[in-house]
């Protein structure tokens, strides 16, 4: 990974407080360097990204390395934040991960066309998203050179 941190900032945003849970402990069993940060919703993403509100102290909200990012939420949803993000010349060289439940190919079709870099479906099983999880960080965080963090 080449990035100005030593220790990336995994961004996540889901509104589902069991999925949150799940993503973490799943974190934790592949083994993943780095820290994962939540947030629950579009509105709250982009208020985290732009330093504001809640997260105006730059050490509450760290440039993430990388953003996964749920579709279905509320207050912003996922596709409405992506279309922000991208539209951001500073916000849209942060790699963005669909991650959510959804399989429809009109979501897949949809999120790529606003910008997106790869689209996972949520994996039901436990075992298989500690996999996804090591395989995100495999290839995100040790394989693809990111831009250096402004």
């Amino acid at each position: 990974m080449t990035t100005a941190s030593k220790s990336p900032t995994i961004l996540m945003a889901e509104d589902d407080s069991d999925d949150r849970l799940l993503a973490r402990e799943a974190m934790d069993e592949s083994g993943l360097a780095g820290e994962l940060r939540f947030v629950e919703n579009g509105a709250d993403l982009m208020d985290y990204l732009r330093q504001r509100n809640q997260y105006a102290v730059p050490t509450t909200a760290p440039r993430p390395s990388l953003i996964l990012l749920d579709l279905n939420m509320p207050r912003k949803d996922g596709r409405e934040a992506l279309r922000e993000i991208k539209a951001d010349p500073e916000l849209r060289k942060i790699p963005v991960v669909i991650f959510t439940t959804s399989r429809a190919d009109s979501d897949i079709g949809r999120v790529y066309e606003l910008g997106a870099n790869s689209f996972i479906s949520k994996p039901t099983a436990f075992e298989a998203l500690v996999k996804v999880m090591k395989a995100i960080g495999a290839y995100w965080l040790d394989v693809v050179v990111l831009p250096a963090k402004a």
